[in-house]
């Protein structure tokens, strides 16, 4: 069985070149998208109404209309409001890659992986900018049970690209060790970032180089699952208390 040039590493033993897995495969057509055609209709005309509306049905409704359709049809969309959030984190992700290349093109581009992996992280926060003061809510729903493994597949997927685009060509154990600390580094520098109120995001930016030195100097992951569990649960309790709810 010949072995493909892959993105993401086994888990267990033996060669981690060779092992079945997921990939992300040179030689193969890329998977069909996430979202269907009308659903990528309501959903892209929904996302320039989230600034105002938010992730909401308010915004997937208006989206519809904006689209050509009737106000229901946001109710064909399997999973309602965190359809929006997923097609804010994928194509957001997604556009990393041209982004990348923009960024690492210029004068005075970062070089180094551990320098690009900054680079990107803070590209991807500052794509976050337009809807950040809605972001809480966001994260409030993927905090719920039913959207968690959704949303921690999505945080995965952005910090794998991340390296990935950085140029890192690991294969040993580091490979997880490094993914799962950017997602904790990124999740809650994200978190900072909704309410952060400096210009351009300046202590936003502080944070993220902070989060990672601590890093490069503890050499260890400094995340779990349930950490990023924490930080989504604590945005959607303030979120909830900002409402009037009485917890």
């Amino acid at each position: 069985m010949r072995c493909l040039l892959r993105r993401a590493q086994p888990l267990g033993h033996g060669n981690p070149a060779c092992l079945p897995r997921a990939y992300h495969s040179y030689d193969h057509p890329p998977p069909p998208g996430p979202f269907g055609v009308t659903e990528k209709a309501i959903l892209a005309a929904a996302y320039k109404h989230v600034p105002e509306h938010g992730f909401s049905h308010r915004a997937l409704g208006l989206g519809a209309r904006d689209a050509g359709y009737l106000d229901i049809s946001p109710s064909a969309l399997p999973d309602g409001t965190f359809s929006l959030i997923r097609y804010h984190l994928i194509t957001q992700r997604e556009a990393l890659a041209e982004r990348s290349q923009t960024l690492f093109g210029q004068d005075g581009a970062p070089t180094g992986v551990g320098g690009k992996v900054a680079a990107l992280t803070w590209e991807r926060l500052l794509a976050n900018k337009d809807i950040i003061h809605r972001w809480q809510e966001a994260l409030a729903v993927m905090a719920q049970p039913t959207y968690v493994p959704a949303s921690l597949k999505e945080l995965a997927k952005l910090s794998d690209e991340i390296w990935f685009l950085a140029g890192d060509k690991a294969v040993d154990p580091s490979w997880y060790t490094k993914r799962a600390t950017l997602s904790m580094v990124y999740s809650s520098t994200e978190l900072f970032m909704t309410n952060d109120r400096s210009p351009g995001f300046t202590e936003t930016n502080q944070f993220l180089d902070r989060r990672l030195e601590e890093v490069k100097s503890i050499g260890s992951s400094i995340g779990s699952i349930g950490q990023w569990v924490g930080f989504t649960a604590s945005a959607g309790l303030n979120v909830l208390r900002s409402k009037g709810a009485r917890i």
